[in-house]
């Protein structure tokens, strides 16, 4: 990786310079992290929800959220739940793994180890050296549950130390920049899959098996009692949909995320003199515009799938944009093919 500036000679003094490694590894630190979060957290989500209902789809739809079709069905013929729990838990031929993802956090946050507090580090070396030393007897039924709330209990101790200790200058802000995106590329995908996969029959419509079904898809977004907090009488699928995308006090909303990446790249243009953001900032604000301006039973008439397919698109574009713009994309961002980005482990 270069290791040239991320941009050239600041004008206001005693600003300094980030290495372009540094702002990359940040990046990619906040989205693996946060992305163990969000895997961990669908798989406690789902397994209590194909226990209680015995649906046979919803262990698929984690394959689709993540779009790993192709590659769970070169190893697997169909995905049960211990199929799916040991590809996105302990595999490491997976790179959407958490075992995988680990291990790339790890690397990342090694680059970093000038940057990052002490307790930092400590914290991390000890999360992915256990993450990394989970074997199939960890991750059977009767310990799945434990096992995800101690992942999702990690992560969320590591942003509560990242954010208690990593000083306030540009790593700060990319690694904001890489939580939020990939918080809005998660969002997105979960409603996308989950409404068409759960959207009811006339027979199935306010029963108790749908209503259930629904708490799930909040339940895997972190949001049910915010939601219930906001709209207590409202659980529809039009209500929980717009509550996802649109509202502005949930932090994992579609609209806070992006509220956030503009926020991010507006600092890093103004106060760092980073020229390179303003084509991104462009792109952000138009995701903003269209967001804003349809109410979420215009973004259903008109195609949700293909309204959320779009946003996706979108947000790949300005991770690589920006990727284009900070360090070398040939070097370090490649396309896996399943409509994600990923960094290239070198």
């Amino acid at each position: 990786m270069t290791q040239a500036s991320v941009f050239p000679a600041p004008v206001v003094p005693g600003l300094r310079n980030l290495l372009s490694r540094y702002a990359e590894s940040t990046m990619w630190l906040a989205r693996y992290m946060e992305r163990i979060e969000n895997l961990a957290r669908l798989i406690e989500v789902t397994s209590a929800s194909v226990s209680a209902t015995n649906m046979d789809a919803g262990w698929d739809s984690v394959i689709r959220i993540n779009a790993d079709e192709d590659l769970f069905f070169q190893h697997h013929e169909t995905a049960t739940e211990r199929s799916v729990v040991a590809f996105y838990i302990i595999d490491a031929n997976n790179p959407d793994s958490i075992v995988s993802m680990a291990r790339y956090a790890r690397e990342n946050a090694r680059v970093l180890r000038p940057l990052i507090s002490t307790e930092m580090w400590m914290h991390l070396n000890v999360f992915t050296r256990w993450v990394m030393e989970l074997g199939p007897n960890d991750v059977g039924a009767g310990y799945l549950s434990s096992l995800c709330t101690r992942l999702k209990q990690d992560c969320q101790t590591h942003f509560g130390i990242t954010e208690g200790t990593l000083y306030r200058d540009q790593a700060w802000l990319f690694y904001i920049l890489g939580k939020n995106l990939e918080r809005a590329d998660q969002i997105t995908r979960l409603i996308d899959i989950k409404y068409h996969t759960l959207l009811p029959s006339e027979v199935g419509i306010g029963s108790d098996i749908d209503m259930s079904q629904w708490t799930s898809v909040l339940r895997s977004a972190a949001a049910y009692h915010a939601f219930r907090r906001v709209l207590p009488e409202g659980m529809t699928p039009a209500n929980i949909v717009g509550f996802l995308l649109k509202n502005d006090g949930f932090p994992r909303s579609l609209s806070t995320s992006l509220r956030s990446v503009y926020s991010v790249l507006g600092s890093l243009a103004g106060e760092y003199r980073l020229r390179h953001c303003a084509p991104i900032i462009e792109r952000v604000e138009e995701l903003r515009v269209t967001l804003a301006e349809q109410t979420v039973e215009d973004i259903i008439m008109r195609g949700l799938h293909e309204y959320m397919d779009w946003i996706q698109r979108e947000l790949r574009q300005i991770q690589s944009e920006i990727a284009h713009a900070f360090w070398p994309p040939v070097l370090s961002v490649h396309s896996t093919g399943t409509g994600r980005m990923e960094q290239v482990q070198n």
